[in-house]
């Protein structure tokens, strides 16, 4: 079995080792080890990376059959014995997050009576699963308070193989899910008593909780009777301080007030961009309403005899329009204030640009008897697509721009034969 180098010393970044295998994993060249410093992915942890002589480390995972660790690498090593190099950057900010996230978990017991029940860190968050729900923002400034004391308090942090027998002694935060050699990971109490925090881990950890640095809440979110909370250590708290920062600073500036002020300037510009759009949409009501009355004086006429006990004459008008770039919605409006007229027939359509569809709104006045879905449907067959919806109003679109006009000919000569 690999002697694992990083269970005695975390900080171990540079090591020599004999290959014992060498192998494919997945592809890839690759060789297990009589010894390394280099973590597998396990524990919620991602794995180490670096360098085996110049073989780049690109995956490190430990195998089932004999719990052997296998390096995966960038190319295949030629030499037996080899010189390994652990990424200390990726390490030591695993190491930050994976002991952040021990505090942090023992602070939402302690804080809010809170117990994690599942825990995942990649190299860009970490997240907390928590057995409650909903945790107020108040819950989390206390809980994120109570953590960064532990953090400026610079406790130990220490990490033991334990026998078999001192287990059911042990204060641990969470019961063991697993038989065998347990490893303990012990954040010292305030009374060098009990323990902080006692838990079972096999990750790497720093030794004393200063050096974890910032412990902060990014965000949460309930998930049914849980709580998810993502968060983020140590350099990782800094560079999102420094992002957002950069971002806050950068809106005081285009605002022209001060970054305290920024909520209130916020807040005034949304009010005024609310009342902008209510105007906005009274203009564009406005327009439209001029717009359907200029159209419908202008409309095409169809005369419709009736016939019963005396014949008599309808005038039905048909207004048609074919337009370039205008939105669904707006030909919406525009039919839907045409057809307060009695007799009133819209037959409109907007003309797609490039690469986008061609959209036709037909509509009718409710004192006519002509079905608007099938002659939107056989309309949009024209143009290559597909349309219907209500007797009286309906929709359709193709991607044919260039027959828009001829579907709307056509539109007009089936409505005229329907009414006749």
């Amino acid at each position: 079995m690999t002697e694992r180098l990083y269970y005695d010393d975390p900080y171990l970044t540079r090591f020599s080792a004999s290959v014992t295998e060498k192998l494919k994993w997945r592809g890839n060249p690759a060789v297990v080890l009589d010894r390394t410093a280099f973590y597998p992915t396990g524990g919620g942890q991602p794995n180490d990376t670096g360098l085996l002589g110049e073989a780049a480390v690109i995956d490190v995972v430990e195998r089932e059959s004999d719990a052997a660790i296998v390096h995966v690498l960038s190319r295949a090593l030629e030499k037996s014995d080899v010189e390994g190099t652990v990424d200390w950057k990726r390490r030591f900010d695993l190491m930050q997050q994976h002991t952040g996230q021990h505090i942090l978990s023992a602070a939402f017991v302690e804080a809010v009576e809170a117990n994690t029940v599942g825990f995942h860190l990649s190299q860009e968050y970490a997240t907390l699963d928590l057995d409650r729900a909903p945790l107020s923002s108040e819950d989390l400034i206390r809980v994120e308070d109570l953590a960064n004391a532990i953090v400026v308090e610079n406790r130990r942090a220490f990490a033991r193989f334990v026998p078999d027998e001192e287990v059911p002694l042990l204060p641990l935060r969470k019961p063991l899910a697993h038989e065998g050699p347990v490893r303990i990971v012990d954040i010292e109490g305030s009374d060098r008593g009990s323990p902080f925090d006692c838990s079972a881990c096999g990750g790497t950890h720093v030794r004393k909780t200063g050096e974890v640095g910032s412990i902060k809440i990014t965000r949460s979110e309930r998930r049914g009777a849980e709580t998810r909370v993502e968060f983020l250590c140590g350099g990782r708290a800094l560079a999102d301080y420094q992002a957002k920062n950069a971002i806050v600073m950068e809106l005081a500036h285009e605002f022209t007030v001060g970054h305290r002020e920024l909520p209130d300037a916020v807040q005034r510009m949304s009010g005024e961009l609310k009342e902008t759009r209510r105007a906005l949409r009274r203009s564009r009501d406005s327009l439209l309403e001029a717009e359907a009355t200029a159209l419908w004086y202008q409309a095409d006429t169809l005369t419709v005899v009736k016939s019963g006990s005396g014949s008599t004459a309808e005038t039905v008008h048909v207004v048609r329009g074919v337009y370039d770039g205008r939105s669904m919605d707006e030909l919406k409006h525009l039919a839907q204030r045409l057809i307060v007229h009695p007799s009133t027939v819209a037959l409109l359509a907007t003309r797609g640009q490039g690469d986008q569809k061609s959209y036709l709104t037909f509509a009718r006045s409710d004192d006519l008897d002509v079905n608007m879905g099938n002659l939107v449907r056989q309309a949009s067959e024209i143009i290559g697509g597909r349309g219907g919806g209500r007797p009286n109003f309906a929709q359709g679109g193709g991607p044919e721009a260039e027959r828009v006009s001829e579907a709307l000919v056509g539109a007009r000569e089936t409505l005229s034969d329907q009414l006749s």
